[in-house]
């Protein structure tokens, strides 16, 4: 059942607000998404017991602790301290067999998928996940997998899962070519260095939000895997075999995409400022790019050092749209929604360029998108995989509920409109579960900080 709307109030004062604050009883953002289930796997995978700390527990990270006990892992989990022991087996997957339910957790699917390729001869597992799972492709993973040595059935639609995976995989070189997700690169690359041929991958001359393959290669090197090669200039990576070794201490970055939507608030509330802790241009997660794209559109960003790592973004005299140089969001995907809402507000129409593997998650984005940002009274036009949000032309909103299509970063980027001008109301909030829980109890935060 779809959990009661929820009307957003407008911001009536600006705020000035840093996240953590302790003084103030103002808690971090939580921790990455992307991080969580990449440590998650890793610490899997790896030799020994690895402690995580700044785990994000929403429903996505939830769906990768319970797969991971499905697997014969042990995980001592201390959700009040964002905790988590993961006991790796140094690369062996306990459990013979396993059916995994994954939910919509696309992360999960994927990395998983690789994953249990690596169980012994003999085991076998079963992946599944809900409706909308079933529409999401894995085509493009499944078939590289099996030139490596994987034997993997389709239980339903070629192409799609649910899938069964018996254990087994050799390695050795396949191309990737032009995919729809830069999770199918990853999934590939964290079981490289357990393959015994280990692992190269051609990955053609285009990369879909490459940061995310760079991410991934940094969380295994901080497993001490250092043979993941990422070379821009042939646009290959090779993987020498090799077993991870746990961390005793893993810190987990607060999430940048999660970060982005309390930035865009400051970016559009006049006198107001947001400072993230913890957060700095070479964190290894793309999105932090977004603050370059705020200040483009007219925001003020200030930025930490090694020895205080923050950033701020300060509010925009007039919020106009990004710069061309700004437009391509290929490698910003999800952050990318939030400048789609934010452009509403902006002076002029704005283009969103590259971001065709919307189509792929949680929802079909680009038609949500389209559909919602409509409803608002903007006109919004589609040309492939181009966006381009012309605001409504009287500067204000035309009052709408919007469908969030059970999709998390649509229920939490529509808020930032909402924010701004009255008349929003979020259908189905309860979405954001997926990797913000507290989400909506966090606005409060952004009031409770109001400045005259």
């Amino acid at each position: 059942m779809p959990s009661p709307p929820i009307e957003i109030k407008p911001l009536e004062r600006p705020f000035d607000i840093t996240f953590p604050d302790v003084e103030k009883g103002i808690p971090p953002i939580p921790g990455s998404k992307s991080l969580t289930n990449r440590a998650l796997l890793l610490a899997a995978l790896a030799e020994g017991a690895s402690t995580l700390t700044g785990v994000l527990f929403s429903d996505d990270t939830r769906v990768m602790m319970q797969a991971l006990k499905d697997l014969g892992f042990t995980l001592d989990i201390d959700e009040g301290s964002h905790t988590v022991t993961v006991h790796g087996q140094g690369g062996i997957i306990p459990a013979k067999e396993a059916k995994l339910h994954l939910g919509n957790a696309g992360t999960a699917m994927r990395f998983l998928t690789a994953a249990c390729c690596l169980g012994e001869p003999g085991s076998v597992y079963e992946l599944d996940g809900i409706p909308r799972m079933r529409e999401r492709p894995i085509g493009e993973l499944v078939e590289p997998l099996r030139q490596l040595g994987a034997n993997i059935e389709y239980l339903g639609e070629v192409g799609y899962p649910p899938l069964r995976i018996h254990g087994g995989i050799k390695g050795g070189e396949v191309k990737v070519h032009n995919t729809l997700s830069s999770q199918y690169i990853s999934a590939m690359m964290m079981i490289g260095p357990l393959c015994p041929n280990g692992l190269t991958l051609d990955l053609g001359r285009h990369i879909t939000s490459h940061p995310y393959v760079n991410l991934t290669a940094a969380a295994m090197e901080d497993f001490w895997v250092p043979g993941a090669f990422f070379n821009l200039n042939t646009h290959r990576v090779t993987i020498k075999p090799k077993q991870y070794s746990a961390r005793l201490n893993y810190a987990i970055e607060p999430d940048a995409s999660n970060a982005s939507y309390f930035y865009a608030a400051a970016a559009a509330t006049l006198g107001a400022s947001v400072c993230i802790r913890e957060l700095h241009w070479n964190s290894y997660q793309g999105d932090t790019k977004i603050a370059q794209v705020f200040r483009d559109m007219g925001a003020s960003i200030e930025e930490g050092n090694d020895d205080d790592r923050f950033i701020s973004v300060c509010h925009a005299d007039a919020l106009h749209p990004p710069s061309a140089d700004f437009q391509d969001m290929n490698d910003i995907p999800d952050a990318a929604m939030t400048i789609a809402t934010l452009a509403v507000l902006a002076n002029g129409p704005t283009t969103i360029r590259n971001v065709g593997n919307w189509r792929v998650k949680e929802t079909d984005r680009m038609a949500a998108m389209q559909a919602e940002l409509t409803k608002l009274g903007a006109t919004v036009e589609v040309n492939g995989d181009d966006i381009t949000i012309n605001p409504p032309a009287s500067g204000k909103i035309t009052p709408a509920a919007i469908d969030t299509y059970d999709d998390h970063r649509m229920a939490m980027a529509f808020t930032v409109i909402g924010l701004a001008q009255p008349g929003v109301t979020i259908n189905d909030p309860d979405c954001v579960n997926k990797t913000f829980p507290d989400f909506f109890k966090y606005l409060d935060y952004l009031r409770q900080t109001a400045i005259d």
